[in-house]
């Protein structure tokens, strides 16, 4: 099925078969009350308005047959695919590998690193974990898409201006065409989410196209 969707800087026209629902990041330690996102002083509320068209957006990703693909990141329990440059960066109250109130702080297998129960993959959607802010790094994502003929994904998740935006640069590079739903990614500064959905359809769409979700519902339709 080919369809439209009206977006910025101009329609996004994709293939349903050849694409691919990206879902980044949506775990309990960025997310809920009481994860490491919070302990760093962030208000996850922002983060959380992104829930519900995430959802309704899932729900008819599944519906049309669409692969969908969720990734996680974190780190070995043994921290050694965590470079000392992001374990020791800055002043925060907790690092990564801390205990925490769901669990070690990023830590592959504990509660706060598993996504949130509203947006639980189903047994036969791919997890990813990834080391690092981008979805391509270090990760069998590439092979995945390959494997599935994708040329086109639709990217949604947290936090817009860092492994969204990572993610979408990488994926730029790679020759896929990304659109970014506006209200399905979501950033803990108000100021960076303006600027990051505006730097990826910016000059033409540099990095790929921007709409919410009700747009890409209705081409779906």
């Amino acid at each position: 099925m080919n369809a439209s969707v009206e977006a910025e800087p101009y329609p996004y026209r994709f293939d349903l078969a050849t694409t691919a629902l990206l879902i980044i990041d949506m775990q309990r330690d960025f997310v809920e009350p009481g994860g490491f996102g919070e302990t760093l002083g962030n208000d996850v509320s922002m983060l959380r308005r992104v829930i519900a068209p995430l959802r309704e957006v899932l729900d008819a990703a599944r519906a049309a047959g669409m692969l969908v693909v969720h990734t996680r990141e974190g780190h070995e329990p043994d921290l050694s695919d965590c470079p000392p440059a992001k374990l020791t960066r800055g002043e925060p109250s907790l690092r990564i590998g801390d205990p925490g109130p769901k669990g070690r702080i990023l830590i592959r297998g504990e509660y706060g690193h598993d996504i949130i129960d509203e947006l639980k993959p189903l047994p036969d959607e791919t997890v990813i974990d990834k080391p690092g802010k981008g979805s391509f790094y270090a990760t069998g994502l590439q092979d995945l898409l390959t494997a599935h003929g994708i040329t086109s994904l639709v990217v949604t998740g947290v936090t817009t201006e860092v492994c969204v935006h990572t993610t979408v640069r990488e994926a730029n590079d790679r020759g896929y065409e990304c659109l970014v739903l506006s209200d399905c990614v979501g950033s803990y500064f108000q100021e960076f989410q303006d600027a990051g959905l505006a730097m990826i359809s910016a000059q033409g769409g540099i990095f790929g196209w921007t709409a919410p979700a009700k747009q890409f519902l209705e081409a779906l339709r």
